[in-house]
């Protein structure tokens, strides 16, 4: 037992391995979208009330990486993610025996920690490869995690129908236990930094804020989640409230977003190695902007059909699986040996941009009863990645002439 033990914690994890620890706080965030309003009549909460689940679990998200980054690189991510997948566990606990919505968006703060696993595998995986090749690992990583959300919604909508609101959280429990188990015997730690203290790598820090090529990217993939995220808070009452959907149609209609988004990571697995970085991030932040302009065309027209609304988020998604990979092998490639604490800045500040997004979006919702608002504040969003891009560009150019940046 102690030599399997002792072989888990040196050898480098699987493929499989990385999708999965990634993958559970994609799951902790969609699985239950479709019962949000079941659980707002369960909890008689309004509905602005209710999506507080979404907004406060992305924003203890944002703070919870600016902990788990520099924590990995100062004692390793093998200990680090073990450590985030029993805290979710427990906050999953805590959603399981909600009582009022109080106690609920508390659970969903402590499940927030499985985003642990989203920073550590982009940090792993920065440890073992060269950027251009971390850019197309990053994408298949996260496209064999994308599963999780593509499949999740719909397995939560028809649990929700058939055992309620409470049995999406069991399930939530007993994935966690399978990630824990893979994290333990298979998880091998790869962060090969020589920090010995928390004073020796702070020191390191002031280097990578100064980086405006970080900003950049990091800006980048904090408008692009931005789109998505402020479908996820505004998109579950959308459905309910005008287009009339059930849990599981809602479901069922949500796939075809991580579709797209499995499309976008393919094509960045197969090319960002030949086309660079900054390529792949302009042409898929062209894709999000060009879906929704098709959306608010169609609901401009008064086509009010679900395909209306989700079919053009099929480019929002492939646009953001061609963009997010290849920002966020920039942002941990600016400073290799600071891979987990740029991951984990560059998340939190990606997820708390997309946490705001999300509120703003579903308050302008709620607000005006319009579903078109929604998708001009996506837009809005889309048109700042662009420019964020264009920035990065533009300081490789200077970078590449010789002038101070």
């Amino acid at each position: 037992m102690s030599n399997r033990k002792t072989t888990a914690e040196k050898s480098p994890p699987g493929l499989l391995t990385l999708v999965c620890i990634a993958a559970l706080g994609a799951v902790s965030m969609n699985m239950f979208l479709p019962s949000l309003p079941s659980m707002a009549k369960y909890f008689s909460a309004p509905s602005a009330v209710m999506q507080l689940t979404v907004s406060v679990y992305l924003a203890a998200s944002a703070v919870f990486q600016l902990i788990v980054g520099p924590m990995s690189d100062r004692y390793g991510r093998r200990i680090v993610m073990l450590v985030c997948v029993v805290v979710f566990l427990l906050g999953t606990l805590v959603c399981m025996v909600a009582a009022n919505v109080e106690i609920m968006i508390l659970g969903r703060i402590i499940q927030a920690t499985s985003v642990g696993g989203i920073v550590l595998s982009r940090a792993i995986i920065r440890d073992l490869y060269e950027p251009s090749q971390a850019a197309s690992m990053i994408a298949y990583v996260t496209m064999g995690m994308a599963i999780g959300p593509m499949i999740s919604p719909v397995f939560g909508g028809v649990i929700d129908e058939y055992l309620g609101w409470q049995a999406n959280f069991v399930l939530m429990f007993i994935m966690g236990i399978g990630v824990l188990a893979l994290t333990y015997y298979d998880l091998g730690e790869t962060n090969k930094s020589e920090f010995t203290s928390f004073r020796e790598q702070v020191k390191q820090y002031p280097e990578l804020l100064r980086s405006r090529r970080f900003w950049g990217y990091t800006a980048t993939a904090a408008f692009c989640s931005g789109t998505f995220f402020a479908f996820l808070g505004g998109g579950p009452f959308i459905a309910t409230d005008v287009l009339h959907l059930s849990p599981t149609q809602y479901g069922f209609y949500f796939a075809i977003v991580p579709i797209g988004y499995i499309l976008g990571n393919f094509i960045s697995g197969r090319l960002s190695t030949t086309w660079g970085i900054s390529r792949m991030i302009t042409i898929g932040t062209l894709v999000i902007v060009f879906g929704l302009l098709i959306c608010i065309g169609l609901l401009s027209l008064g086509i009010i059909h679900p395909l209306a609304v989700f079919g053009p988020m099929f480019f929002v998604g492939c646009g953001n699986g061609m963009t997010l990979p290849n920002s966020n092998a920039g942002i941990v490639s600016v400073r290799p040996k600071l891979a987990g604490t740029a991951s984990g800045l560059g998340g939190s500040l990606q997820i708390g941009g997309g946490a705001f997004i999300s509120v703003i979006a579903g308050t302008l919702v709620a607000a005006q009863g319009s579903t078109i608002i929604l998708f001009i504040v996506m837009l809005v969003s889309a048109l700042l990645a662009v420019c964020s891009v264009l920035y990065v560009i533009y300081v490789d150019h200077l970078i590449a002439i010789g002038k101070p940046t």
